[in-house]
């Protein structure tokens, strides 16, 4: 049984902050972890930050790995196993930011990270290199650089504030970056990408929701928010009511989920939490192969596991539930699907699998220039039948 966290007296989010846990001890005294591997999670703690805050306790059943929520944000002595294959950078961030702050691997969109603090430190976090580090987040001048590379930009369509999560900073500072964003002519599309309403819902009041919202006046230039929720029991009625709040204010919601062993990994987590999301009006839009991140191979599936995952969630769910189900190349060549093919190829024949894993012939398609009757079709129908 979890201890009993005193209130947060003022009851703002920033107090919550203040007070979350971050020390072996303060996990020990929450009752997360045993007192005795308090000098543990501070070695893990020396590599990668933690922070939870008193809200997200909520979604914590029980302590220990078999508990999908503690797993994703308790410190555990597997993060100190970096394998050969992890990278510091594992999808080359650094390599693509022409200045702090930005980071841009396509023509028409571009990163903008004007912080790398979050509410929580997801121990699986593939920019733990950066995130809860110090310095975090961008200097007055540092921001400028970053909206004048962006300004300057044209082929930048949308912009997408990440981090780190955009959602620690004050509204005052959020609508100041939004609003210069909005002023780019070339700009179109925003977007945020925060775990708030999921670990800290605290944050989402009615004021953030009519920033995020923003003005009626066209363009509109809609700020689209993607959740980051990995398992059905971070809905707690706290996120699910923070979540109807930007819902309720006409912001479109997406969720991006990574797959994580031991979190997410079977079919059942997978559907609870997909139709969950779209029983709140949020739209599942990637499911991650989880990134070569140091110290993160106990979180990792192969392959051939996600992709077994998603076929069958292809059987069981609407398609208002299927996530595209991606991997970020490392080295920073960008996300590509790898879900199951569907498409199979024989003897010069095609062959399409549907959801129950039966193959189903498909015609050869017609060349615009070809005559009808030379392929074999005839006015009441093909040849043959």
């Amino acid at each position: 049984m979890l201890a009993v966290i005193p209130p947060i007296q003022d009851g703002s989010w920033q107090a919550e902050l203040r007070a979350a846990l971050r020390t072996g001890d303060d996990l020990a005294a929450a009752g997360l972890i045993a007192p005795e591997r308090a000098a543990e999670a501070e070695r893990v703690r020396a590599v990668f930050d933690v922070q939870i805050p008193d809200s997200y306790l909520d979604a914590i059943a029980e302590s220990g790995p078999a508990d999908p929520v503690w797993r994703s944000a308790v410190p555990a002595a597997e993060e100190l196993i970096v394998r050969p294959e992890e990278l510091g950078d594992p999808i080359a961030d650094e390599a693509h930011t022409p200045v702090p702050g930005v980071t841009r691997r396509h023509r028409d969109r571009a990163l903008l990270k004007p912080t790398y603090a979050c509410a929580v430190y997801c121990r699986f976090c593939f920019r733990r290199y950066a995130v809860g580090q110090g310095e975090e987040t961008l200097r007055r001048g540092e921001l400028e650089a970053a909206l004048s590379y962006i300004a300057k930009t044209t082929e930048l369509w949308e912009v997408i504030l990440t981090g780190g999560d955009p959602l620690v900073l004050s509204d005052g500072r959020l609508a100041e970056i939004l609003d210069r964003l909005r002023a780019i002519e070339h700009v179109k599309v925003l977007r945020v990408h925060t775990r708030a309403p999921a670990v800290l819902p605290a944050r989402v009041t009615d004021e953030l929701a009519a920033l995020l919202a923003g003005p009626r006046t066209r363009p509109r230039k809609p700020v689209w928010v993607v959740l980051h929720v990995n398992h059905v029991r971070e809905l707690t009625p706290a996120a699910e009511e923070a979540i109807d709040r930007l819902a309720d204010r006409g912001v479109p919601l997406l969720n991006q989920s990574v797959l994580l062993r031991g979190v997410n990994d079977t079919v059942e987590a997978q559907e609870a939490l997909l139709r969950r999301l779209v029983e709140l009006r949020v739209k599942p839009y990637y499911l991650h192969h989880a990134d070569l991140a140091r110290g993160t191979s106990h979180f990792r599936t192969t392959l051939e596991e996600g992709q077994e995952l998603v076929r069958a969630l292809r059987a069981r769910v609407s398609g208002l539930c299927q996530p595209a189900y991606v991997l970020d190349l490392p080295g920073g060549h960008g996300k590509v699907p790898v879900g199951p093919a569907t498409v199979h190829r024989e003897g010069g024949e095609t062959w399409i699998e549907d959801a129950s894993g039966r193959r189903h012939h498909y015609p050869p398609a017609v060349a615009a220039d070809e005559d009808p009757e030379d392929s074999g079709a005839v006015a009441n129908g093909r040849s043959g039948r």
